[in-house]
């Protein structure tokens, strides 16, 4: 059997961590709560952001407080974070600021998928929110500021501390699939094609083109989701 030369294999491994997979038809599962289970992503941008904008699709039973998206930095731990705090609400927060989101009340029972996508712009300080397709109000916050770079990305958990601080009480369990990150406002029409499994450009987080890593006990199957 050929032995590598112990820098081939260091090399191997590093290659392997930055592997990127094309997730389209499969999802992050979180099957139970946890404070060490999170999903790192791998998409450190070097320059402040002055617009973004992030969709996902999200899956569970939990109607206590949870994270879904969290961006820490050395300066804010929520430097940009997508929080649920009830069924009915979701918090996106920009350098430590917040707004909520009051969402109508389901009109049929039971769990569903739930698409959004949120998004701030530095220069006007608006906040758009999309549920499922639909537009909300909008509403602004933090105008004329920048998020700053090479911070920690991860799903799953709300960060404390820049990678770590999790919560129990706070953690996501449930399924996580589709999650895409631009620095630039979508559109009406972009939004919608997204939501539809539609395709767009210069993603700084693409789900068809992942780079990841995983803490504790998070599993990556195919999706339970038929439609859209």
């Amino acid at each position: 059997m050929e032995i590598l030369h112990p820098s081939l294999v260091i090399l191997a491994c590093l290659l392997g961590s930055l592997a990127e997979e094309d997730l389209q038809t499969k999802a992050f599962i979180f099957p139970a709560s946890s404070n060490t289970a999170a999903v790192v992503l791998n998409a450190l941008f070097q320059d402040p952001l002055t617009s973004v904008t992030v969709c996902l699709r999200s899956y569970t039973l939990l109607t206590r407080s949870y994270g879904l998206f969290s961006y820490a930095t050395q300066k804010s731990d929520n430097e940009l974070l997508i929080f649920k705090p009830k069924p009915n609400q979701y918090n996106f927060y920009v350098g430590s600021s917040t707004v909520t989101f009051s969402v109508p009340e389901r009109t049929t029972s039971g769990p569903r998928w739930e698409h959004i996508c949120m998004s701030w712009e530095s220069a006007t300080g608006l906040v758009e929110f999309w549920l499922d397709g639909q537009p909300l109000p909008r509403m602004g916050m933090k105008k004329g500021y920048s998020i700053g770079p090479r911070g920690s990305l991860l799903l799953g958990q709300d960060q404390d501390t820049v990678g770590g601080g999790f919560d129990i009480n706070q953690c996501f369990e449930g399924e996580l699939t589709d999650v895409y990150m631009w620095d630039r406002v979508l559109t009406s029409d972009e939004v919608l094609l997204i939501r539809n499994g539609g395709t767009l450009s210069n993603y700084l987080v693409n789900w068809r083109s992942l780079s990841y890593q995983i803490k504790g006990y998070v599993v990556v199957k195919p999706s339970l989701m038929t439609i859209y």
